[in-house]
């Protein structure tokens, strides 16, 4: 398929505004582009309500609760939901857009959590506060309206990597997580996969960034294929939540989120892969520019509301 009209125009804006840049981004720069990008996601999907809530951790996590509207107290299905940004950008309000859309569309309650970002606080912060919002909001599922057996963990980017780390960390607690939902998921940090080579540059998130983004998350000792960042090397991934996973045709990371979903089906996980033709790194954050990508979120979410279901 052709890359849809809508995103090259929008790809051709971003590249005509970085013109004249020379070398890797820096890091006010990432941060800069992921509160940019927050300005595209187009109208905000309607929800019942915001809750703000402190959990575990290091200082205590923020979290947001986004309730769907016509939800009452009683239990619903939650995500524990991570924003991307690279380990080192994004938080709640960059991606407050994209977990109201998860919450109205997916008929669910998104518990979305701040996590200490690098490089000021490099790994495992993030993963240990990934590891501490699931276990404050599955050992209090009443505070946070959540039907404890019907609680996954969620992300974008490298907030889903740091979703599959805490669920792989998480197995064989009760009761076991339900789910995990990967947008355009990191796998491997430093992924050699054909996608990473196709798209390196020019498709939202390039190689070079990719390389930035390690080189602020990672420590002293920590390779790129360490299981606790490249869940896609793990050969142990039986017992892990089904999973629903999206990727993008155009993005990067498509190949790796792809893999993940042929590793889990072999291992016996259910594993539904939805791969959106035409589509970009991110796609479901940019409703305001590329409208395809509206319909794209709601298949999003009728995949949730099956799951659920089941």
């Amino acid at each position: 398929m052709a890359l849809d009209r809508r995103a090259r125009r929008f790809l051709d804006f971003l590249a005509a505004s970085a013109r004249g840049r020379d070398g890797a981004p820096s890091l006010d720069d990432l941060r800069r582009a992921s509160a940019d990008l927050a300005a595209f996601a187009g109208p905000a999907s309607p929800v019942e309500r915001r809750d703000e809530r402190v959990g575990d951790g290091e200082g205590g996590l923020a979290l947001r609760i986004y309730s769907p509207l016509g939800s009452s107290g009683a239990p619903l299905p939650a995500l524990v939901y991570f924003h991307g940004g690279g380990w080192v950008s994004g938080s709640l309000e960059t991606h407050d857009p994209i977990c109201a859309a998860l919450a109205a569309r997916g008929g669910c309650r998104i518990v979305s959590a701040s996590y200490r970002l690098a490089p000021e606080l490099r790994f495992p912060a993030a993963l240990d506060d990934a590891l501490a919002a699931v276990r404050a909001v599955r050992a209090n599922p009443g505070r946070f309206g959540v039907d404890p057996l019907r609680l996954g963990v969620g992300g974008d980017s490298a907030g889903a990597n740091l979703a599959v780390a805490a669920a792989r960390a998480l197995r064989g607690g009760e009761p076991p997580l339900a789910l995990q939902l990967l947008l355009c998921p990191v796998m491997e940090p430093l992924g050699r996969t054909p996608s990473r080579s196709e798209f390196a540059s020019g498709y939202l998130i390039e190689e070079a960034t990719m390389r930035r983004y390690w080189d602020h998350y990672r420590v002293d000792g920590l390779a790129p294929d360490d299981l606790r960042v490249a869940p896609l090397r793990a050969n142990d991934l039986a017992g892990m939540p089904s999973a629903l996973i999206h990727t993008a045709e155009f993005d990067p990371l498509r190949d790796e989120g792809e893999l993940y979903a042929q590793a889990l089906a072999g291992h016996g996980v259910a594993a539904q892969l939805t791969r959106h033709v035409g589509m970009i790194h991110h796609f479901y954050g940019l409703g305001g520019v590329i409208p395809a990508a509206e319909a794209a979120v709601a298949r999003i979410g009728e995949g949730l509301r099956v799951a659920w279901r089941s």
